[in-house]
């Protein structure tokens, strides 16, 4: 899956939500490059790495360093789905 192919398929998650709320792939695509960054502009998640923080994302997993070098280590409800153990 690429950026344009994650966009696409977040834009469609967030519309089905039930909540009324209208997301374009324009906005998810600047969401998104707001929390991963872009060549030219770092996002939150590494501005967080770059101040020595590590990033939680509940049981999806946490992004951290690893020997000056960004990490992500997997949660638990991301490994149980990976490995088809999801209650």
């Amino acid at each position: 899956m690429d950026k344009t192919q994650l966009i696409e398929a977040t834009t469609g998650k967030a519309a089905g939500d039930g909540g009324g709320h209208r997301f374009t792939t324009e906005s998810v695509g600047h969401m998104l490059d707001a929390l991963f960054g872009t060549v030219e502009h770092p996002g939150s998640i590494a501005e967080a790495l770059g101040r020595g923080e590590t990033v939680h994302l509940g049981s999806f997993g946490s992004f951290h360093l690893e020997g000056g070098t960004a990490a992500f280590r997997p949660g638990k409800a991301l490994t149980e789905f990976l490995q088809h153990t999801t209650r």
